[in-house]
């Protein structure tokens, strides 16, 4: 068996021309630019990245970004006075804040001030609670677009055995919670570091989504022949073959999963685009509900 390769990279591609559509019909119809504001603190590489690759996004789906740079010494309340800021900016419709921050200690607080209705993350405790409750909410752009590529995959979920190995507040949690939600209706297993045998969990599942952040957490050993493998996970791995000196690997042994597996998704070209795509959508739909335009 050779897996089917999950081509995230092309499905963010479709969601990201679908939110453009959308957002060109808003403005064609009301005149309304949704805006999206991302607060950076301090100059991590990786985040700075991140950051220009959202504002590319933004510009390709017709939304308007803006970007407030803070120095790595900025003061917790120097943050949440810049978020604060955007909270009362009628132009700002979404509000992003960078993570990590370089002072860890204060994520939690930052989050928490956003305006729930501006938080396109999904990270804010109302959200969170009203996802848990299946009320509308954002939820978290990674979770949500493992399930829009499952859905779009033509992978049966309603009955189905899902493991999900990894429980970040980021993406395992949220996942298992959306997975087994009405309407998606998986049964759902989640796995994390003190699980005893994970892999007694694995080979009976029909979906195994592994986001653990370490590479080889799932091997082939571990997989059902036929199950469906979502690789969430983004490793730095050594390679002298690379200018870098590394590439870049998931948390699954791709190569020897994908001959057990019936689909599997790719590191890099996988769940990572799907990322910035499930951002410009909720910040699409938070401009819908706070200004009164409609579906």
């Amino acid at each position: 068996m050779v897996a089917r390769i999950l081509d995230g990279k092309s499905l963010a591609a479709d969601l990201r021309a679908e939110t453009a559509a959308a957002a060109a019909a808003l403005k064609a119809a009301t005149g309304l630019v949704p805006g999206l504001a991302v607060v950076r603190v301090g100059d991590d590489p990786a985040s700075r990245s991140y950051v220009a690759a959202k504002e590319k996004a933004c510009a390709a789906a017709g939304i308007h970004s803006r970007e407030i740079h803070l120095p790595a010494s900025a003061r917790k309340a120097e943050i949440l006075a810049a978020v604060r800021a955007l909270n009362a900016d009628d132009a700002v419709d979404g509000i992003l804040v960078q993570l990590p921050l370089p002072d860890a200690s204060a994520e939690r607080e930052v989050i928490e001030a956003i305006d729930p209705a501006k938080d396109v993350d999904g990270f804010h405790p109302t959200n969170v609670g009203r996802m848990v409750l299946g009320l509308p909410a954002f939820v978290p752009c990674t979770p949500a677009g493992v399930v829009e590529l499952l859905r779009r995959a033509g992978v049966a979920l309603a009955g189905a055995a899902v493991v999900v190995i990894g429980r970040s507040q980021i993406v395992g949690r949220p996942l298992s919670v959306l997975l087994s939600q009405k309407g998606v209706d998986a049964t759902v297993t989640l796995c994390h570091t003190r699980t005893k045998d994970v892999a007694r969990f694995t080979r009976a599942a029909d979906v195994v989504v592994v986001a653990a952040g370490r590479p080889n957490v799932l091997t082939a050993d571990m997989v059902k022949p036929g199950a469906v493998v979502i690789d969430v996970g983004v490793n730095r791995v050594p390679d002298a073959s690379k200018a870098s000196g590394y590439r870049l690997a998931g948390d699954v042994d791709f190569a020897a999963v994908a001959e057990k597996a019936a689909a599997i998704t790719p590191v890099p070209g996988g769940v990572g685009p799907l990322t910035i795509a499930m951002l410009l959508k909720n910040t699409l739909e938070a401009a819908r509900r706070r200004r009164g335009a409609g579906a």
